[in-house]
């Protein structure tokens, strides 16, 4: 029974956890002119207000411990964009009824969704060249939400995001 437990936690930890993040970038940037970052002035992240002033803080120490600067007259601006959606169940169970003799067939078949759809939450970064007013980096990243979490669980996940967002930036060279 004990083990039993163990691995119900454990597939419900792994089904929560996973971040997918996509990236796209132009390709003839020369990252390393790039050295300070600041917010556009008209953000509407679709966050709540405490969540996208986590986000920022998050953002700003992951930023500056990778070398860049926030400046009023910076680089290149964020914009940070949010939405939310519900996901359908990915789990169902089928169940059959069929018989057969003497060339008669029937057969019923029905798809019992398992679970509940969960919500899930698409977060996209987007850095905007100051001078050219060019997008030059973008990245989306799609993860598990709970409306009712606790301020820490909402601050880990967040910093969860940004951690798998920023593993790839700046992209290295090829």
């Amino acid at each position: 029974m004990r083990s039993f437990f163990l691995i119900v936690v454990c597939c419900l930890l792994i089904s929560c956890a996973g971040v997918r993040v996509s990236y796209d970038y132009d390709k003839a940037t020369d990252f390393s002119n790039y050295t300070s970052y600041n917010y556009f002035s008209d953000v509407e992240s679709g966050l709540s207000g405490l969540d996208e002033k986590r986000l920022t803080r998050i953002l700003d120490s992951t930023l500056q411990s990778k070398g860049y600067i926030l400046a009023e007259e910076p680089d290149f601006f964020i914009n940070i964009l949010s939405s939310e959606y519900r996901s359908a169940p990915n789990n169902a169970v089928g169940v059959g009824i069929g018989g057969g003799g003497r060339n008669v067939g029937g057969g019923v078949s029905v798809g019992l969704p398992l679970g509940t759809s969960g919500i899930q939450r698409q977060i996209q970064f987007d850095f905007v060249d100051a001078q050219k007013d060019a997008l030059f980096w973008q990245a989306t990243s799609e993860s598990g939400y709970r409306e009712n979490a606790s301020p820490s669980v909402r601050e880990e996940r967040l910093r969860a995001v940004v951690k798998k967002v920023f593993s790839k930036f700046p992209p290295e060279k090829r």
